[in-house]
């Protein structure tokens, strides 16, 4: 299985696509969330790994995965 977390912030219309598309679809538990406006740290870390400051971002072992579309695309092929 993957290791994956989400790099997110709430206010994001984007963010909150694929975020409803997770807990319609039961993924929560699946998933690490990090939301880059409360934790600083998680901002850091989506700009060293994944080199932009783009959510909503998907790390899938450490691979970074942008595009609301294309997250909620690979979910779907990999867990439903």
């Amino acid at each position: 299985m993957e290791n994956l977390t989400l790099y997110y912030f709430p206010s994001c219309p984007f963010c909150r696509k694929v975020l409803k598309f997770i807990e319609k679809n039961g993924l929560n538990d699946k998933i690490e969330f990090k939301n880059t406006r409360q934790d600083d740290n998680a901002k850091k870390e989506l700009l060293e790994i994944g080199r932009k400051d783009q959510v909503p971002c998907l790390f899938i072992d450490n691979k970074p995965l942008y595009e609301s579309n294309d997250i909620i695309t690979w979910l779907k092929s990999h867990y439903l």
